[in-house]
């Protein structure tokens, strides 16, 4: 019995990070958790003001944490996130559904404890965030992909507004938004109605004729659909010149990526699966029972083709091998 009991000892797991704590976030309340051994009151609340939220960063520096983790859906994680860092903890956003579905969860504890045990024993997988300039250029290119959504939109309104006067522009010209259809708008909404005059403004890289467009510009004009039409295009404009902001930022953040930086403190990790198409050329198919398996070279990669991405990778390669192959 006793040799039992030392083999259970042995068995047991050693922590893999000893000063870890997690953090349950919520809109208004997170509540964070540490090790019994770091504080008598392992779990503790926190509003989510920012002054709240330094109060949990030097709560959670005073017990020496090292490494935190924080499970959330939403971007309330964000704010705690940042101050974190800043302040030189190691942070990770887990995902829910891996921590829902490790065994063993008591229901008398908290979500914050449990998630500080799973940490505490490496069993949780941090998901990606970008670190420093790198975050920034994502939040910009984010920003610019929702104004140009919201560009867009005022795109249709404007179609809209000249569906309704029976101005077909945007059948005769390919893209509205361009040289010619933006000159011929504004000239409308500035009170132009000759459509000579509007086929004027006519590109001569526009591949529909001058008589086809003049026709197209005899509409029934009426005030309502005018004012639907210039507020559109002022809307617009407005998103354009976001846009164009935004470009600059994203400039300048690249500009700061040109420059050189450190070399890593530690090595890459080698690619766990690597198939260069060049090293495929006069590669022999051998056909198998229950996988596939290539020689290139003497030497053979071999994989069973359980997944469906291996399935697509497979296909891939015999279609490189048909087109490499001799004839």
């Amino acid at each position: 019995m006793m040799e039992t009991k030392r083999r259970r000892e042995q068995r047991s797991m050693l922590p893999v990070h000893p000063d870890a704590a997690a953090i349950d976030i919520g809109a208004t309340v997170h509540v964070a958790a540490v090790g019994p051994a770091h504080d008598p009151e392992p779990v503790r609340s926190f509003g989510t003001f920012t002054g709240d939220l330094h109060r949990l960063a030097d709560w959670l520096a005073q017990c020496g944490i090292k490494t935190v983790v924080m499970e959330s859906t939403g971007v309330y994680w964000i704010p705690i996130y940042e101050i974190l860092e800043q302040r030189g903890f190691e942070v990770r956003v887990v995902n829910a559904r891996d921590a829902k579905h490790v065994p063993g969860r008591k229901t008398d504890v908290s979500d914050a404890a449990w998630l500080q045990r799973l940490h505490e024993f490496g069993l949780l997988r941090g998901s990606f965030r970008p670190q420093g300039a790198i975050a920034a250029l994502r939040a910009y290119l984010r920003q610019r992909e929702r104004l140009l959504d919201y560009a867009a939109a005022h795109i249709q309104h404007m179609q809209k507004a000249l569906t309704q006067m029976n101005l077909q522009i945007h059948h005769v010209i390919s893209d509205i938004t361009g040289a010619t259809g933006m000159r011929i708008i504004r000239a409308i909404v500035a009170g132009e109605r000759d459509p000579d005059t509007l086929a004027s403004y006519r590109d001569i890289r526009c591949h529909s004729s001058a008589e086809t467009v003049r026709q197209a510009l005899i509409g029934n004009y009426r005030e309502e659909h005018l004012f639907a039409l210039a507020q559109a295009v002022e809307l617009y404009e407005v998103y354009q010149a976001k846009v164009a902001t935004c470009d600059e930022k994203i400039e300048g953040v690249l500009e700061r990526l040109k420059q050189p930086g450190r070399a890593p403190a530690k090595p890459l990790r080698a690619t766990r699966f690597r198939c260069p198409w060049s090293a495929l050329r006069g590669a022999r198919r051998r056909p198998h029972a229950d996988s596939w398996a290539w020689t290139v070279s003497g030497a053979e990669i071999d994989q069973r083709m359980r997944h469906r991405p291996l399935r697509m990778a497979k296909h891939q390669a015999l279609h490189v091998l048909a087109l490499v192959s001799p004839r």
